[in-house]
């Protein structure tokens, strides 16, 4: 990656209007709260929600948890949804239905003005795109290198699953996936998300398995919308005790290879050589990353 994003597991939907669930949000031990002015809030509370967000944001940051801001399309009240909430409280904005680099390039335009406004550090506020529509799959080169403050993209299965007529099931939304996961590694942005749905959340078993084959096709994180999701998203998306140690016993023995002159080694019945110690080495920034991200139970 060309910069050094947050890398996180679960982001958690709240929506921004309800206290009761935006007060709690801190407890949920997901590694992010998405406060949702979108999907989430009916027509006639939008304004309500937007009010709310910014001190439900400041609220949630204050306990240690990073906040990112689902705001609404430009079209649809985005641009008053920035000027509500942009401020230090918030990491990143999820920028919905996103079928252009257009799109991108006037919200990044929009958080410049904003925080040099409010005098905030340039380039603070992070963008996160979802794509939920046919139509941007040729275009996904083009809007993930669309601003620098891009730092991932994620497919929105619901959405893009009516857009193209299909049933949002792991068997349809792998490829579509992959295409996300293969345009964010070309551009140096993060892939999130998983093939599968994310309303379903009763049935955590198959949930589990579209974790799973989500972390396979390389995404590093997902979107979940109910607590229960949490644990789950935090599990699969962290290596396991035995791929940290393969990794680092595989790092060191490289680096005796490496002075050595040998490229490539035999270890642990395999050979091993450049391909292999990239991936141990992002698997162990994944490993620290899921540390930085870990909390304590809330009392």
């Amino acid at each position: 990656m060309s910069r050094a994003f947050p890398m996180w597991r679960s982001l958690l939907f709240v929506p921004a209007h309800i206290g009761k669930f935006t007060e709690k949000a801190h407890e949920r031990n997901a590694d992010a709260c998405i406060l949702d002015l979108e999907d989430s809030v009916a027509p006639g509370q939008k304004t309500q929600a937007r009010d709310a967000a910014s001190s439900a944001a400041q609220n949630i940051s204050n306990h240690g948890l990073d906040v990112l801001v689902r705001i609404n399309t430009l079209d649809s009240g985005g641009v008053l949804d920035l000027q509500a909430i942009v401020s230090p409280a918030v990491c990143a904005v999820v920028l919905p239905k996103v079928a252009s680099a257009e799109v991108v390039r006037h919200v990044a335009l929009q958080l410049d003005r904003l925080e040099a406004e409010r005098g905030m550090t340039s380039g603070q506020t992070l963008i996160l795109a979802q794509i939920e529509d046919v139509a941007a799959l040729p275009l996904l080169d083009e809007i993930a290198t669309a601003s620098p403050r891009l730092m991932g993209m994620s497919l929105g299965p619901e959405d893009f699953s009516v857009s193209a007529g299909m049933e949002p099931v792991p068997e349809t939304l792998l490829w579509p996936n992959q295409q996300v996961a293969f345009a964010c590694r070309r551009a140096g942005i993060l892939p999130f998300g998983f093939p599968g749905s994310i309303a379903d959340f009763s049935d955590i078993p198959r949930f589990r398995q579209a974790l799973v084959l989500g972390r396979q096709l390389g995404m590093i994180g997902a979107f979940c919308i109910h607590p229960e999701q949490v644990a789950v998203l935090n599990e699969v998306f962290s290596p396991g005790d035995a791929e940290v140690e393969y990794s680092v016993a595989l790092l060191a023995e490289y680096a005796c290879a490496e002075a050595e002159g040998r490229g490539a080694f035999a270890f642990r019945g395999k050979m091993i050589d450049a391909p292999i110690v990239a991936r141990a080495r992002e698997l162990l920034t994944r490993h620290m990353s899921a540390i930085h991200c870990q909390r304590l139970p809330a009392k």
